[in-house]
């Protein structure tokens, strides 16, 4: 499996130069069946990450570029009076797709926002009265523009804890900008990729993280993140029993992909920023990255 999943990361990095630990969280949050949300400003690669992962995985695919004047039936769908048949028929939205790249997510309104909330935690829609399930694997790849930049809109803390992780990708560094500057088409080279994650073997993945054991004493190590994060000066409120839950399974994924079948501290460490700063900000912008190092540094690994 490791060696699997190592020559996955290796083709990625191929299309997004330098950002290895970036690309390898992202592998991370899927294997752990979990939402990505890809944060940065624009021009860094965001959508071309999102297209490389859903092409690397070979899962049905839809893009949905996100704007003011996007309405929820844009996304989920909308019925429409048939002639023929005589009755009303649906007409299936973009959303139901096993990976749904939701492009500049922060740019639409809260209530096209909010259309999300049912398909991220439930893996269906409810439309008109009846509830219509989403295919299988269901994963959705946001990507948005910092809230500073005009025509955006906040993300709500109940559509925030939704995502599992946040990536920011940042500047390239030297060596890697010039290599992406006398290189391809990084979009050429994204539609040359082949599917080397079909729905079977990723299943198998996803599956294989539930089997990686988690000792009590890490557990307890999670539950002093969790109760500390809670009693932070400055906060409303600390992470979510949805956060602890996605931060084992994270670690897990991560644990996996180094070829352990069990959890260390480490793990916990290495997946806690992604899982933890977009649920910390709370309307404070840039002031998450030191609270999530301030609980680091503060919590035991050992009570």
């Amino acid at each position: 499996m490791k060696k699997l999943i190592d020559t996955v990361v290796h083709e990625l990095n191929q299309i997004l130069l330098g950002k290895d630990q970036q690309v390898r969280l992202a592998m991370c949050g899927l294997l752990a069946r979990g939402h990505l949300l890809i944060e940065d400003i624009p021009g860094m690669g965001k959508t071309t990450l999102s297209h490389a992962l859903a092409k690397i995985m070979g899962l049905s695919y839809q893009r949905i570029q996100f704007t003011n004047d996007l309405l929820p039936a844009d996304v989920l769908g909308y019925s429409m009076y048939d002639k023929e048949a005589g009755s009303l028929v649906f007409h299936p939205g973009p959303i139901f797709a096993q990976v749904v790249l939701a492009d500049e997510i922060n740019r639409a309104s809260p209530r096209t926002q909010s259309a999300l909330l049912e398909a991220m935690e439930e893996r269906q829609v409810s439309i008109e009265g009846e509830t219509r399930p989403l295919p299988q694997p269901f994963f959705v790849i946001a990507t948005q523009n910092p809230i500073e930049q005009g025509g955006t809109f906040p993300l709500p803390e109940s559509q925030l804890d939704r995502f599992l992780m946040r990536l920011r990708l940042g500047y390239p560094d030297p060596r890697a900008e010039r290599e992406l500057l006398e290189g391809e088409d990084r979009k050429v080279m994204t539609d040359r990729l082949k599917a080397m994650l079909p729905q079977a073997e990723l299943a198998t993945l996803q599956d294989a993280v539930s089997q990686v054991k988690a000792s009590p004493a890490l557990l307890d190590y999670v539950q002093r993140l969790l109760e500390q994060s809670r009693r932070m000066p400055g906060l409303l409120y600390g992470l979510s029993p949805r956060a602890g839950l996605g931060l084992v399974r994270a670690a897990k994924a991560w644990a996996l992909m180094e070829g352990r079948q069990h959890v260390l501290p480490d793990d916990i460490q290495t997946v806690f920023p992604s899982i933890a700063e977009h649920r910390l900000e709370q309307g404070e912008s840039g002031k998450s990255a030191e609270r999530v190092r301030q609980l680091l540094a503060t919590v035991s690994v050992l009570e």
